[in-house]
This record gives C-alpha cells, sequence and structure tokens, in this order.
C-alpha cells in the first residue's frame, strides 16, 4: 500500500491544485466565512502534529516569505497549554490528514474558545475538525491506507503554498501575473514527479542495500528543506524503527557533530534554485556541511537539483531531482526520502504498511 500511495502521489497533487484553482482564481469561496478576517489579522500560528506539522514547518517558510505574514508552528499537543495571552489577533491554521486527530482538535476547540478564527486543512471532508472550523480547505489525496503519511503530506504541502499566494495576492504583495507564472511551475511538478518515479524507486532501493545494517541516520537541510529533513527522519523512524534525526544543516556543528564517524550515515538535502540568490548562498554553505561530514569519516546521501559535480565528487551517493523554484522543490526531494524509508524498512523485514505501534490517526490523548 505504502508504495502504491508514494507512487500516486502525482496524481493527489494535481486533484488538489484542479479542486482548489479555477483559473486565476485560488480557493473561490472556501475561505468566504472569515473574508473579513483576511483584511485585519496580523498572525497565522499553524497547530498540528507528526508529518502535518512538518508541512506546517515548511508552509512557515512560504507564508512568511511569500505573504509577508508572521508565523509559529505550534505542536498541536502543546498549543492547549501555552499562548493563552498572546496580545496578537491570529488565524489559527490547523492541519490534520483524517480530520479526526485528538490533539489537533483540542488545538482547534482551544483556539476557537480564544476568539481567533481558525482553517482546518484536511484530506477528510466530512470530518470532525472540518465541521467545527471557521473556514475549511481539502487536500484531495484519497483515501491513505498505509499508515506512515505520504500522498496527505505532499498534498498539505501543496494546499500551504496555494495558502501563501492566495494570502500574498490578498495582502498586494504579488500581482495576477506572478502569480500565474508561480501557478504554472506548481503546475508541471505532478509531470516532473511521475518521470522521475522510476529511477528514484531503483536508486533508493540500491541506497537501502548499502545502508541495510546502519542504526543511526541524520537528516540535513537548511530554510524550506529542513522541514523536508524532520519528515525524511520520521518516515525512516516510523518504518524501521531506527534512530533518525532531522536537523538544520547549520546547527550539525553545534553539538551533533560529536555523531560524526564512519557508522553514521547523513542525508542531506542539497538541492538549490539555480535563479534565486538566497537558495545559492544555503546551497554554498551545505556543499561545506558534506565537505565537514566527509572529512570526519562520515557518510553521506545526497539529494540534489539536476547534475550536480561539486555534490557528486563529495557524497556517497547522490540521487537529483528535477530544477524547480525554491519553495516547491520540497514536493519533489521529499518522495526519494519516502522511497527510501520504505526499501531501507522492507530490506529490514519491516511491516512498512503498518508499523508497530502506530495508527493512522490518534484519536485519544
Amino acid at each position: 500500500m505504502m508504495l502504491e500511495e508514494i507512487f500516486a502521489q502525482p496524481q493527489s497533487i494535481r486533484k488538489t491544485i484542479e479542486h482548489n484553482v479555477k483559473g486565476d482564481l485560488i480557493f473561490p469561496g472556501a475561505l468566504a466565512p472569515i473574508e473579513t478576517t483576511l483584511f485585519g489579522f496580523t498572525k497565522i500560528i499553524i497547530a498540528a502534529s507528526g508529518s502535518s506539522r512538518h508541512a506546517g514547518l515548511a508552509g512557515e517558510i512560504m507564508l512568511e516569505d511569500l505573504a509577508g505574514m508572521a508565523v509559529d508552528v505550534e505542536y498541536a499537543s502543546e498549543y492547549c497549554y501555552r499562548s493563552t495571552h498572546a496580545g496578537t489577533d491570529p488565524i489559527v491554521v490547523v492541519i490534520t490528514q483524517s480530520g479526526e486527530t485528538a490533539d489537533t482538535i483540542a488545538a482547534q476547540r482551544e483556539a476557537l474558545n480564544r476568539g481567533a478564527k481558525t482553517i482546518a486543512i484536511s484530506n477528510v471532508a466530512e470530518s470532525t475538525i472540518v465541521r467545527e472550523a471557521s473556514a475549511a480547505l481539502h487536500t484531495c489525496a484519497g483515501p491513505e491506507k498505509a499508515v506512515p503519511a505520504t500522498k496527505s503530506f505532499t498534498a498539505q504541502l501543496t494546499m500551504l503554498y496555494l495558502l501563501a499566494l492566495f494570502l500574498a495576492r490578498k495582502r498586494g504583495r504579488m500581482t495576477s501575473e506572478v502569480i500565474r507564472t508561480r501557478l504554472n511551475s506548481l503546475a508541471e511538478i505532478p509531470e516532473a514527479i511521475e518521470k522521475s518515479l522510476a529511477a528514484w524507486n531503483e536508486q533508493t532501493e540500491s541506497c537501502a542495500r548499502s545502508h541495510k545494517d546502519d542504526k543511526g541516520f541524520l537528516f540535513l537541510g537548511r530554510g524550506v528543506h529542513y522541514a523536508i529533513a524532520r519528515e525524511g527522519a520520521l518516515k525512516l523512524k516510523e518504518i524501521s524503527q531506527e534512530h533518525a534525526e532531522g536537523l538544520p544543516s547549520g546547527e550539525l556543528r553545534h553539538g551533533s557533530n560529536a555523531l560524526v564517524d564512519e557508522n553514521l550515515t547523513v542525508v542531506v538535502l542539497a538541492t538549490r534554485d539555480n535563479t534565486d540568490p538566497d537558495s545559492m548562498l544555503r546551497y554554498q554553505k551545505t556543499v561545506a556541511v558534506i565537505e565537514y561530514i566527509k572529512s570526519r569519516g562520515g557518510r553521506a546521501i545526497a539529494i540534489v537539483t539536476g547534475e550536480d559535480r561539486a555534490v557528486s565528487a563529495l557524497a556517497d551517493q547522490v540521487i537529483s531531482v528535477p530544477a524547480a523554484p525554491e519553495l516547491i522543490t520540497p514536493l519533489l526531494e521529499v518522495v526519494p526520502l519516502q522511497l527510501f524509508a520504505y526499501h531501507f524498512g522492507v530490506v529490514n523485514g519491516c511491516d512498512v504498511d503498518r508499523p508497530r505501534n502506530l495508527v493512522k490517526a490518534v484519536v485519544s490523548e
């Protein structure tokens, strides 16, 4: 099931776009219940758990960079116990695949009790969280039967990017022409994934066999890619029960470098957008991190953009994704990480569809 759902992601992303974009209009009518609030709020709080929170971390960068919003990302399980005296007037975005996650429902109820408006992002249109929300946005990933989130995660990333574009236009930070260009770039992602899936599947299976006996992993990413590093680590933990941790690339040398030796594998997100100076600066710093890892005897698997000679000369294995704008590259780079976790679980004899101790939706605290 999990492998099928990984391969279904181009279609789920495509359907999510088609459902939420009509011509040049994003979310036509969907946010009408909070229309007046959209002109006056000063902050967004995202509350979610697990993979949905990692989508929220990527969404934070998208919303800040494109819409100029102040964004905080909370663990849904912590939201009720903090920020009770916040002086701003936020919109609270709650994200949950099932729409029945107990901690996220509780966070939304607390937000509503505090007088905030909420936007629920869910894959189930008739779920509890949708019924109780001020407004709702529907991802169209279809039923996700495997416990580890895959297609629901990329659908959430798609939705958050659309939300960032919607608010950027609403706040006058982008023209209609710029929005149209960005929507066209997003619409190209499903086909780019489809064309790459076979190669990624073969490469990640080979990678998993090479690292079959590894007992610890670090996943590194900068900026929006940090969220994907976190998600890659979570997928590996969920499926294989081996320890993995996601870190911002620049934080490696602030303590975690004590772990780097010949027994540690580091998975590095080293993608880049050649048209974005900030992306290129992050990329250059990431190459330096790989050099550091190798100088200390560590092993590196790198996700790169296109033909990357600099990283290929350093890393032990390299997996390439197509070029894309910086903020939608996560939709591409997360798929090889999902496949690596899947194949690593398979070669180690794990039940990849129903890992031990896990349930699809945590419906009790």
